[in-house]
């Protein structure tokens, strides 16, 4: 996967958190099968700056712990001349935003580890930009937390 990943943070993101972001991706990419070339983007940031964003985008104005905003296929793309060009063109599938306090405060809550949190929130962001929605019902929810819990799982991060 080519992955791109932004510290906004006022204190910065540990590098091995960092590296654990990129594994887990890379993992999850593999297990959905996702082209190697898929890009995306994943940002760290402050409770300030995701809920400007949280507030502009979703009209909600707190923080929240991710947020994805999916590359919709057919947006403004050009019309290819050949399916030759459009194998070199690299699948882009969206960004991530990360709340670093918010992983802090929920590993907390919930009793696991910092690792585990972050884990659980991008590959969260993750399957929302693959399509996976929680919030279209009980049968969508089970579908999403269920491959959720499975790639974490099988990754190594258990609860």
């Amino acid at each position: 996967m080519d992955l791109a990943i932004f510290d906004q943070t006022t204190a910065g993101v540990a590098e091995e958190h960092i590296q654990l972001v990129h594994d887990i991706l890379n993992y999850a990419g593999e297990y959905m099968q996702l082209a190697d070339n898929t890009e995306m983007s994943v940002t760290f940031m402050n409770n300030d700056a995701i809920q400007s964003f949280n507030r502009d985008y979703r009209g909600i104005d707190k923080p929240t712990d991710v947020i994805s905003f999916a590359i919709e296929e057919g947006d403004d793309l050009p019309i290819l001349p050949d399916e030759a060009m459009a194998e070199d063109i690299a699948p882009n599938i969206g960004d991530i935003l990360v709340s670093i306090d918010k992983v802090g405060e929920q590993a907390k809550y919930l009793e696991h580890s910092w690792e585990r949190e972050l884990g659980f929130l991008v590959v969260h962001g993750f399957l929302h930009l693959n399509g996976f929605d929680h919030m279209r019902g009980d049968e969508a929810e089970k579908e999403m937390f269920d491959l959720q819990r499975e790639i974490l799982d099988s990754y190594g991060l258990t609860k």
